[in-house]
C-alpha cells in the first residue's frame, strides 16, 4: 500500500500513469500503511529498514539518513512516514523543486526539532548551491549562513539539532557522489509482484468498503503495472463501476468490463501506450522509426513519448531502442494478434532486427 507524492503534468490525467496529484493524495493518505509491519512488498528493504530504526531507537539516537529510490508510486513517501512513526517523531515534508535558493534550505533546516524527519523528495533536482549546503548539515549538523554581499560578506556557522534526512528519488543516477555517500541507509525500490499487488487491493477495498473477490483483485493486480498507487487507483475506479452497473461486489468479469471502459487493457496498456505500438506496428512495418517520427505519428510530444509510454513499454518487453529507432518486438505483435514479419538478411550476411 505504497505510493508517493510526485506529481508530474504530462502523467496526471493518466488512469495508469504512476504519479499522483493533489486531489489524489489527499485519498491515498486514508490508505496508507501506518507501520512497517502493515507495509506490504519490498521485503528486503523493510527487513533493513526495521534493523536500522530498531538499533536507532536501541541507542536513543537519531536515525542516520536514508535514501529510497525507484520508480514513482512504489511507496517512498510512505516509507518516509513510516520511519517518523517508528522514530516517534515529526515529519516535515518538501521537495527538490521548492528549493531553489540554499537560503531555502536554511530556513527549513533551522526551524526542525531534534530528531525530527526531514523528507526530501525528488532530491536530484535541488539546486547546486542548496546541495553543497546539505552536504554539512547531514555529516556535521551545521550550516554556514553568508550574510553580507561581496567582500564584507561574512559566514556565521548555525548549528542544527540532530535529524533525519529522508531523500526520495525517482533517477539515483542523478545524484553526485558526495551527496550520496552522506547518506547511511540506501535502498532501491522494486516493481511489486501481482500477487503482493493482491493483497494491496485487498487492503484497500477493506479500508475502501469495497466487496471484492479473488478472481477480481487477480484481474485488477494483473493491469496495475507492478505500482501500488495505480492499483488503488484503478480499483476505485472499478468500485465506480460496480456501483453503478452492477450490485457493488467486484468480480473478475465486473473488473474487465470495468477498465475496458477506461481503455486499461489485459496488460495494463492504456491508450497512449497502444497508440504507440499501433503506429509502430501498422504504420512502421515493426520499425525502426526515430523518436521524433513516431512522436507525430501518435499526435503526442516526442518528450511524452520517451518520459511516459517508452519505460513501462520496454519494460515488458514490447518495444526496444536501437541506434536506428524504436522497434516494435515480437511480443507487441503478439499482443495484437499479428504475425511479425520475416527479418530480412542484409549484404553483409548480418541479419537486420525487423528490416533494420
Amino acid at each position: 500500500m505504497n505510493w508517493d507524492d510526485t506529481a508530474d503534468d504530462d502523467t496526471a490525467e493518466r488512469l495508469v500513469g504512476a504519479s499522483a496529484d493533489h486531489e489524489e493524495q489527499a485519498v491515498e493518505a486514508a490508505l496508507r500503511p501506518k507501520d512497517l509491519g502493515e507495509f506490504i512488498g519490498q521485503e528486503k528493504v523493510r527487513e533493513q529498514l526495521d534493523l536500522v530504526l530498531r538499533a536507532a531507537r536501541a541507542r536513543g539516537a537519531t536515525a542516520d539518513h536514508v535514501l529510497l529510490s525507484g520508480a514513482p508510486g512504489l511507496g517512498k513517501t510512505t516509507l518516509s512516514m513510516i520511519i517518523a512513526a517508528e522514530m516517534e517523531a515529526p515529519i516535515r515534508i518538501t521537495s527538490g523543486p521548492a528549493i531553489q535558493h540554499a537560503g531555502d534550505l536554511a530556513a527549513i533546516l533551522s526551524s526542525l526539532q531534534e530528531g525530527e524527519v526531514l523528507f526530501l523528495d525528488e532530491i536530484h533536482r535541488m539546486s547546486r548551491p542548496a546541495e553543497e549546503m546539505l552536504y554539512m548539515a547531514m555529516e556535521d549538523f551545521r550550516v554556514d549562513v553568508i550574510v553580507g554581499k561581496g567582500p564584507g560578506a561574512t559566514a556565521i556557522p548555525l548549528e542544527l539539532p540532530p535529524f533525519t534526512l529522508v531523500g526520495a528519488t525517482t533517477r539515483a543516477g542523478l545524484l553526485p557522489p558526495p551527496l550520496r555517500d552522506r547518506f547511511g541507509f540506501t535502498a532501491h525500490m522494486e516493481f511489486y509482484e501481482p500477487a503482493e499487488l493482491e493483497r494491496v487491493i485487498h487492503r484497500s477495498a477493506n479500508l475502501l468498503d469495497v466487496e471484492i473477490d479473488p478472481a477480481g483483485a487477480a484481474e485488477i493486480a494483473g493491469r496495475s503495472r507492478g505500482t501500488p498507487r495505480i492499483a488503488n487507483r484503478l480499483l476505485r475506479r472499478v468500485r465506480d463501476y460496480a456501483q453503478v452497473k452492477a450490485d457493488g461486489f467486484v468480480t473478475r468479469e465486473i473488473a474487465g468490463a470495468a477498465l475496458a471502459v477506461y481503455e486499461v487493457d489485459s496488460r495494463g496498456l492504456d491508450r497512449l501506450d497502444r497508440g504507440v505500438l499501433e503506429a509502430l506496428i501498422k504504420l512502421f512495418g515493426g520499425g525502426p522509426v526515430g523518436l521524433s517520427t513516431l512522436a507525430v505519428a501518435v499526435g503526442e510530444e516526442r518528450e511524452t513519448v520517451e518520459e511516459v509510454a517508452e519505460p513501462f513499454l520496454v519494460r515488458e518487453g514490447l518495444l526496444a531502442r536501437t541506434p536506428r529507432g524504436r522497434v516494435a518486438t515480437p511480443a507487441a505483435w503478439a499482443h495484437f494478434g499479428l504475425t511479425p514479419p520475416r527479418p530480412s538478411t542484409g549484404g553483409n550476411g548480418q541479419q537486420d532486427l525487423f528490416g533494420a
